[in-house]
């Protein structure tokens, strides 16, 4: 039996999680775009050497906290002939404070970029995909939109939005072919993880059952599963991968 090839947008695709995702996408079968923050001047450089590995991406600037950002984005793939079938909302920021000295601008940031690119990325893509009867949407969240973390009330709630985001989402189009479901990942292996000074990142994985840090390719290679034919009956549902950090 053909697997089909579908297309697959990843938003945030060109470093950590998101490249992980986007890759292993791409070793599924699929054709995959990524998006990345606009004016980034290193995109060609990393597209060539992702070609060099025999991945061929194709790359859209996007500003996800920008509703019309994200129509210009659809407006432009349409035109150059693309469908999307499987998105995966990956793309993300934090901008870490208490909330005594958070400013509005460190809130404003992160609940945009975050949550409201939820409804900003998805809402172009929806109804193409309840018409042709298919589709994937799978957004990321986090360990810490259900546990909670010091110095992120910011990012911990614009996490935790983006699962209510999915269980609602995933009621109105259940039954057009479309499934929508969130993955939370706990701390991974990523390059903001391991800039994080090593006496504060050992005490990350003390706390972590397994004893390490996650590696993308592991929430990768859960993505590529829920975005898959045989992932059809799962929807609504917020798959955790934390290495046993946070049981519940």
């Amino acid at each position: 039996m053909s697997i089909p090839q579908r297309t697959a947008l990843v938003t945030g695709g060109n470093r950590g999680l998101g490249a992980a995702i986007a890759r292993f996408l791409h070793d599924a079968g699929h054709r995959v775009i990524i998006t990345h923050t606009p004016g980034n001047s290193t995109i060609d450089q990393w597209q060539h050497a992702q070609a060099a590995q025999g991945y061929a991406f194709a790359a859209y600037g996007v500003d996800v906290s920008d509703y019309e950002s994200a129509q210009e984005l659809a407006r432009r793939m349409y035109v150059d002939g693309y469908r999307i079938d499987i998105l995966v909302n990956n793309a993300g920021i934090t901008r870490d404070a208490t909330l005594r000295t958070m400013d509005k601008s460190g809130w404003d940031a992160v609940l945009r970029t975050n949550l409201d690119s939820m409804f900003n990325v998805t809402k172009p893509f929806l109804d193409p995909m309840l018409e042709r009867g298919w589709g994937r949407i799978i957004n990321v969240s986090s360990i810490n939109g259900s546990k909670g973390q010091f110095g992120q009330t910011n990012y911990s709630a614009a996490k935790a939005g983006v699962h209510g985001f999915t269980k609602a989402l995933a009621q109105e189009v259940a039954r057009k072919g479309v499934t929508v479901n969130t993955v939370s990942p706990g701390y991974l292996a990523t390059e903001m993880v391991m800039a994080v000074r090593e006496d504060v990142r050992q005490k990350i994985v003390d706390a972590i059952p397994v004893g390490r840090l996650g590696q993308p390719a592991e929430i990768a290679a859960l993505v590529t599963f829920i975005a898959s034919e045989a992932a059809a009956f799962m929807t609504g549902s917020n798959v955790a991968m934390n290495g046993g950090q946070h049981m519940s």
